[in-house]
């Protein structure tokens, strides 16, 4: 591995996971900006749940709030978020940031390897003139680049980083093969060579607006079937029978990847004076279903006889996906805000959330499981194990007779509910 010493720079969803399986193997320097997160860390507990306090017991992690604690390292992995701000606009401000936290303490010969999701050219037309200002040294002279693109997927404990094929590119094909060496130590899936940083840069942008247009489609079926009085699901099941049908179901698309990534891309293209047509119109499907959701909620509500103003609704989850507390870029928070304008009472509840992340971000209070009670409604967001582990008497405990159910995750047994002639409705 050249005997390279390692720092991995934000140690959250993806950096974490990164410097534990690195520190498995080698001594590294995690560094964050978050002093309450380094504590944690120190005492061997992760928040996030994508690494368990023994595995963090068993790695050689010097975690650090400290800067100049880099100087220590010759290979950094910079993997801090790249959300988008209110206007849906690349956000580098946490990768500008970062950049400067290393440019400081840069050293000739040391690599810089980011693997935050960013647009063809970030990397070396954002952050490269940061590293050089910041350090006063000459990249592809005294200091080098590399891209290698996080495939973490939040929640998922089958594909873990060293199981994912990485994706590694380099400044130079000496460095190259450096990132690869570096890599491969640690990755077992193997890596992949890219014949050039942007190119890498554009395969992790593509990887999740693919994923996000597909399912802009289904939910556009889903609108469609909608209006036709036919049950999307049952459609999608038929047509599965097909061989090269591909799986997709609608739904919400939030979290840090499949919700932003496609902003990214149109955000470079439009500056090089190319407007996306498939990509946004994709994106807009996506972004007006909490809408989609919220009314046919009300309709249903109406047709039951049931009066909307002051009536009390559940909202079952509030993370951007199950069986994780991630909050980033939530759309269940775009369904209460909707439901806010009818004036509702709202009931959120999620097992995995941080109720001080909920408040934090969204300004959201969490309730307790014993306060879902004579529910007019109950809408079922995100599909945690919690709640899939319940029946059809389950929730009806908590809803009053006439109450409609609204399975946004197509997750509850059908057969079950309408053998309790439960008004159920499902994207």
């Amino acid at each position: 591995m050249n005997k390279r010493r390692i720092s991995v720079i934000g140690l959250g969803y993806v950096g974490l996971p990164v410097a534990v399986a690195f520190g498995n193997k080698h001594p590294v320097i995690g560094f964050d900006i978050n002093q309450k997160r380094i504590a944690e860390l120190q005492k061997n507990l992760d928040r996030t749940l994508e690494v368990t306090s023994e595995e963090l017991e068993h790695t050689n992690i010097t975690f650090t709030s400290n800067a100049a604690d880099l100087a220590q390292a010759d290979f950094h992995i910079v993997a801090v978020p790249t959300p988008i701000n209110d206007a849906n606009q690349p956000d580098l401000s946490p990768l500008i940031g970062a950049s400067k936290s290393v440019g400081a303490y840069l050293k000739k010969g040391d690599i810089v390897v980011y693997e935050s999701t960013v647009y063809p050219g970030a990397t070396e037309e954002d952050c490269v003139p940061i590293l050089e200002e910041y350090s006063g040294l000459k990249c592809g002279e005294d200091f080098f680049v590399g891209y290698s693109p996080e495939r973490i997927n939040p929640g998922d404990k089958d594909h873990v980083f060293t199981k994912i094929k990485k994706v590694v590119s380099g400044q130079t094909p000496e460095i190259l093969e450096i990132v690869a060496d570096v890599y491969g130590s640690v990755v077992t899936a193997g890596v992949y060579k890219a014949s050039s940083i942007k190119v890498a840069e554009a395969a992790k942008v593509i990887e999740n607006t693919q994923r996000d247009l597909n399912i802009a489609l289904m939910n556009e079926l889903a609108v469609i079937f909608e209006r036709m009085g036919i049950d999307t699901v049952d459609v999608l099941e038929a047509a599965g029978t097909k061989w090269n049908f591909l799986p997709f179901r609608p739904g919400l698309v939030g979290g840090h990847c499949i919700g932003v990534d496609p902003y990214y891309l149109t955000h470079k293209a439009q500056k090089l004076g190319y407007h996306p047509e498939v990509i946004s119109a994709g994106r807009r499907i996506n972004d007006s279903m909490p809408v989609h959701v919220v009314e046919q909620s009300v309709k249903r509500m109406i047709q039951a006889g049931i009066s909307v103003k002051n009536s009390r609704v559940g909202i079952l989850g509030l993370t951007f996906k199950e069986n994780c507390p991630d909050l980033r870029n939530s759309k269940v928070a775009d369904i209460v805000k909707e439901f806010k304008t009818y004036g509702v009472e709202l009931l959120v509840h999620d097992p995995m959330a941080e109720m001080e992340d909920a408040l934090k971000y969204y300004g959201i209070g969490l309730c307790n499981w014993d306060d879902l009670t004579d529910l007019d409604a109950v809408v079922l967001c995100v599909s945690h194990n919690q709640y899939k582990s319940l029946s059809a008497e389950d929730f009806m405990a908590m809803m009053k007779p006439d109450a409609v159910f609204m399975d946004v995750k197509s997750s509850v047994n059908v057969q079950e509910f309408k053998a309790k002639n439960i008004n159920l409705w499902r994207l």
